[in-house]
């Protein structure tokens, strides 16, 4: 696994940042483009061709769940990076060596499965 001994806290806590940013990104690619409903704008003909460029459809916002769950993965996120951040272990490494740990246990905890997003959640 990793040629450096981590901490097993840190490395829970790099794994599940990995995990929770996959599902706040795979969330945010369901969700409708803004958060409260707005009107869309058509877009303008395309400089060279027939088709059209920009505009966006009516947006129907985002449902009081999708608001939730938004809400409940990004502060997860920030308290996992605050968490790995500010580890103790951090303080026992200088300069270069504390970058390349850092490097390190990133990749070493990275996931290799992209998360599925509950549907009914998303919708």
């Amino acid at each position: 696994m990793a040629d450096t001994d981590f901490p097993d806290d840190l490395l829970a806590g790099q794994t599940r940042l990995h995990q929770a940013l996959a599902e706040y990104s795979a969330l945010c690619r369901t969700l409708p483009w803004s958060v409260d409903p707005a009107p869309g704008w058509p877009g303008e003909k395309a400089l060279y061709g027939d088709g059209e460029v920009g505009g966006r459809p009516d947006s129907p916002g985002y449902t009081e769940q999708q608001k939730t769950e938004v809400a409940r993965l990004h502060k997860e996120c920030v308290e996992l990076s605050t968490f790995v951040g500010t580890h103790p272990y951090w303080a026992t490494l200088a300069g270069e060596a504390r970058v390349d740990a850092r490097m390190e246990l990133k990749a070493v905890t990275q996931p290799t499965t992209v998360p599925t997003v509950d549907v009914e959640i998303a919708a």
